[in-house]
């Protein structure tokens, strides 16, 4: 059994700063893994609070120390979560974070950061989710990760590449950055206008639309296919949503489009963009989850 190190002022100091500057690479972590901003917030508090009881003077490496706890609290969350979320209403889509505060969200590298490439994770289960997290995100040795998740390193690489292989299926090469904001600025541009034709424009013949309201009410609760479809349903928001501000702000690496009523965030829009246009649309409209989004804005307030 692990002894607990006394609790003096100056060791809580230590351990706080240390955490501190560790904090934004462990809710990244999290975060990936969970695909949700609330979930990565508690499971960072608990690993807090784990920390400050851990025998930290036997801690040789307090980063892959902390990294170990926040992934495998992550992978038990995950666990659980799933079984919840087969009776969300309506599509569900990640929750999206604001990474104009902290562009890679504690990552060396943007992978596993779009709210697109955050629901292919889904299908994957939360153990390979991890070792594609902790491998293409953060750039782990296939050693450490073997050691987080209590495999073999053979079992490790196998997974990671199984998992690449996944993604690379289900997802087109994204264009440019140039392209994308472009795309999307047009796509605002005609749905603040309630402008059907020119949002057929900028839309593939098969673009897929997510709507994440859980239940709301005119929401749809099926995906919508096709550019005459989503252009109708994307000018409707100009009706369901009357006088509400057409923002374009980033979520999730990428530049995106946000609806504010009165101050408050009522809708946000990812897209994903292809050789054809916008193919892919992810309306999160669940208030909690806009709620979410602006409360990961004021993740690093307080660090020094």
């Amino acid at each position: 059994m692990d002894e607990r190190q006394p609790l003096t002022d100056d060791s809580l100091n230590e351990a706080a700063d240390a955490f501190q500057r560790l904090r934004p690479r462990l809710f990244g972590i999290a975060y990936r893994i969970l695909g949700s901003v609330s979930e990565a917030e508690d499971v960072v508090q608990d690993v807090w609070v784990r920390w400050q009881g851990a025998d930290r003077s036997a801690v040789l490496d307090p980063g892959a120390f902390l990294a170990k706890i926040t992934t495998r609290l992550a992978i038990n969350v995950a666990q659980s979560a799933r079984v919840r979320r087969e009776a969300y209403v309506g599509p569900w889509l990640p929750e999206p974070v604001d990474t104009s505060v902290d562009p890679q969200v504690g990552a060396e590298r943007g992978e596993a950061l779009e709210l697109a490439v955050l629901l292919v994770l889904e299908k994957l289960n939360p153990v390979e989710r991890a070792a594609y997290v902790l491998r293409e995100a953060f750039d782990y040795p296939y050693d450490d990760i073997a050691g987080m998740l209590r495999l073999s390193q053979a079992n490790t690489r196998q997974i990671v590449s199984r998992a690449r292989k996944r993604l690379s299926a289900e997802r087109r090469d994204p264009v440019d950055t140039a392209q994308h904001r472009r795309l999307l600025e047009a796509f605002v541009a005609a749905a603040q206008h309630g402008d059907v034709a020119a949002l057929e424009n900028v839309l593939s013949a098969d673009v897929v639309a997510y709507a994440d309201g859980n239940g709301m009410r005119g929401v749809a609760r099926l995906e919508v296919v096709g550019a005459e479809r989503v252009a109708r349903i994307s000018a409707f928001a100009k009706k369901y949503f009357p006088g509400a501000e057409y923002r374009v702000g980033e979520a999730n690496g990428r530049p995106s489009l946000l609806l504010v009523k009165d101050g408050v965030t009522v809708a946000l829009v990812s897209v994903t963009v292809g050789p054809d246009g916008i193919d892919g649309l992810y309306w999160v409209l669940a208030p909690d989850k806009l709620r979410a989004y602006e409360r990961s804005a004021r993740r690093l307030a307080g660090r020094s």
